[in-house]
């Protein structure tokens, strides 16, 4: 085993992201947790975030916004989510009825954060999707994903060893050197309903996990039964 780096290209298109061009580290690795926590800050900075919320979009009088926060024009929070910053939400992105955003997490353009959703440490770019029920803990879903409902991207082994995945490109194992990872999903991939993706899951982009599937490896095409 290898310790080494994912290439992030491969599995998001990042030309054609908001924000795309300020992903100057090649690494997957350098966006997920505390590290993109770090990359989050320095968005906020160039946006002109100080402590409190700067807020552009709808918010409910009933959504919770704390720290530093930035919510850009056409995004919509409803009643009783709950953001914790550092965090960017993107034009016309929603955060739902109930959902829990834990910090250190960007929401791309027209994507949703879901009901009873919880996110952490994660990225989601633009139109990713996890609507209904589920917990994506230091992932990164790419441009156009989809979570069905109940999904699970759990990002702590049992035994709280650190992460190993294996490269797409060299079939080799390669360290993360982080005990806390989820999974990386490809522009296009989904998930269905109630699917459980393990510590240092990939999925290639246009890849599915069918329902009630808990998958843990690298999926370079096709579905996981």
């Amino acid at each position: 085993m290898t310790t080494g780096q994912i290439a992030l290209s491969s599995f998001v298109d990042l030309a054609a992201c908001t924000h795309g061009s300020r992903l100057l580290e090649t690494n997957a690795f350098a966006y997920v947790g505390k590290a993109l926590g770090v990359w989050v800050e320095q968005l906020l900075d160039d946006l002109g975030v100080g402590t409190e919320p700067k807020i552009h979009g709808n918010v409910s009088p009933g959504a919770y916004v704390q720290g530093r926060v930035y919510i850009d024009e056409g995004a919509v929070v409803e009643p009783t989510a709950f953001i914790q910053g550092p965090c960017y939400i993107g034009p016309g992105a929603e955060v739902r009825h109930g959902a829990y955003i834990r910090g250190q997490v960007y929401i791309g353009a027209k994507a949703v954060v879901g009901h009873t959703t919880e996110v952490k440490g994660s990225i989601f770019f633009d139109h990713a999707k996890a609507g209904h029920f589920a917990y994506v803990g230091d992932s990164i879903l790419g441009r156009d994903t989809n979570l069905g409902a109940g999904t699970k991207l759990a990002n702590l082994p049992l035994r709280r060893s650190v992460i190993k995945v294996k490269d797409p490109v060299t079939d080799q194992w390669v360290s993360s050197e982080l005990q806390k990872f989820g999974a990386i999903m490809g522009d296009k991939a989904q998930t269905g309903c109630n699917a459980v993706l393990s510590p240092g899951t990939l999925l290639l982009p246009g890849t599915a996990v069918l329902p009630c599937v808990h998958y843990r490896g690298t999926l370079r095409q096709g579905f996981a039964r």
